[in-house]
């Protein structure tokens, strides 16, 4: 007589409390040490734009404070919570991204600049929860089992028909309303984190060929968006005529941004001029100082070796991010930790990029350290989803199971629906 594999009996209080307590304090102590830093800066840099209107000098940065604390609730709110659960609300989500987007460009209509709706006492960007909700969306709908199919045409007709052409007209219309407002940045950013997903979710030539195509049509669009805006155009012209030259065309005008980044950077020097000694946030780089221009600030103040440091946070949390995605449960995690890291990476790499000259000026602020409500409450949001899919990865380790093994997925379900 066969013997039947009996499933290994788990009891609820120590394990499922485990799985929905545990959490990586070494990635919450970076984040949380960043904010901390960044809020502290946001008061370095916009004390003196606060007194030029008329307001107190800390205003802007109590404001911040305010956000970081919000944000770090409404995170570990996110990180109780079964980031499956977030799967399963994310067309609704995404909807009223949607919703959100359109209505800010109806809100604004009479504005060169239409990205956030007023509420109150705060503002709030849709493009921002466009982004969050967009990705979960995404590695949700990616994460799903499609239908086998044998022979090589029909596959081709399939790949085309359900996952391809699917993916484009959504990302493309929600890219099409970020970009009038126009946000040009964050279409380019959420364009590029898309592509990665998709390409990282398929496991076929087919699939393969297929992001490669989607990856020329972005950048090809790109291209003729940065040609149809001449300010874009502007931009890049400085920026390759530098690299050519070593001089900034027009430092007084269409230059002057990118000339007065350049000497923020260079007088920081080694170990910088001292925090709150900053010269360039005195007028030259004007209301950008604590918002696209931040890390300038933080290079001139504290120079290559806080620089360095920076950096090296920045890269803790992608490394820890693919670690966590490596280990995850299921196709589902691995698939939003990936979005959600490539997002805050990618998103820090065109901030940083374009504060010390290696690629054109962007209006990208910096994850964890840049003034924003709405950023910051997303982006303190999707490390809690990222704990979250950490502490079930924990979990299913500690029950003694692979993460690939279909057992473990049933038992870690059954855990979750007790």
């Amino acid at each position: 007589m066969r013997s039947v594999k009996k499933v290994p009996k788990i009891s609820r209080n120590s394990h499922v409390e485990h799985i929905k307590k545990k959490i990586d304090y070494s990635l919450v102590g970076v984040v949380v040490g960043l904010s901390i830093f960044g809020a502290l800066m946001v008061y370095d840099g916009s004390a003196i734009v606060a007194v030029r209107q008329g307001n107190s000098a800390d205003v802007y940065f109590w404001k911040q404070v305010v956000w970081v604390i919000f944000g770090l609730i409404a995170g570990y709110i996110a990180f109780r919570i079964d980031y499956h659960f977030f799967a399963r609300l994310s067309f609704p989500m995404v909807i009223t991204s949607v919703v959100l987007l359109i209505l800010v460009l109806i809100i604004n209509q009479d504005q060169d600049i239409k990205r956030w709706i007023p509420l109150g006492p705060f503002d709030l960007q849709p493009s921002e929860i466009a982004k969050f909700t967009f990705l979960i969306y995404l590695s949700s709908w990616l994460s799903k089992r499609r239908d086998q199919v044998t022979d090589v045409s029909e596959k081709v007709k399939y790949h085309i028909k359900h996952e391809l052409i699917p993916f484009l007209l959504l990302l493309g219309f929600i890219c099409f309303l970020i970009s009038i407002e126009p946000d040009m940045d964050t279409t380019i950013m959420l364009g590029v984190t898309s592509f990665i997903v998709y390409f990282l979710s398929g496991n076929d030539r087919i699939h393969l060929y297929g992001s490669l195509a989607v990856g020329i049509l972005s950048t090809v669009i790109v291209g003729i968006a940065t040609i149809a805006a001449k300010y874009r155009l502007n931009r890049l012209t400085n920026f390759l005529d530098f690299w050519r030259t070593g001089n900034i065309s027009n430092p007084f005008s269409d230059g002057y941004q990118f000339k007065q980044i350049l000497v923020a950077v260079a007088s920081g020097s080694w170990i910088g001029l001292g925090f709150g000694q900053s010269r360039q946030k005195f007028f030259y780089l004007g209301d950008t100082a604590f918002s696209d221009t931040i890390f300038a600030i933080i290079a001139e103040e504290f120079g290559l070796i806080g620089c360095i440091i920076l950096l090296g946070l920045f890269a803790f949390i992608f490394f820890k991010g693919y670690k966590i995605a490596s280990k995850a449960p299921d196709k589902l995690g691995f698939l939003v930790v990936v979005s959600i890291i490539t997002w805050l990476t990618f998103q820090s790499i065109l901030h940083i990029g374009a504060n010390i000259a290696l690629i054109p000026i962007n209006g990208n602020t910096l994850p964890f350290i840049s003034y924003g409500g709405s950023s910051t409450v997303i982006n303190l949001v999707a490390i809690g989803v990222v704990l979250n899919v950490a502490s079930q990865s924990i979990g299913a380790h500690k029950i003694g199971l692979k993460k690939t093994s279909h057992e473990a997925i049933d038992i870690m379900k059954r855990l979750r629906n007790k």
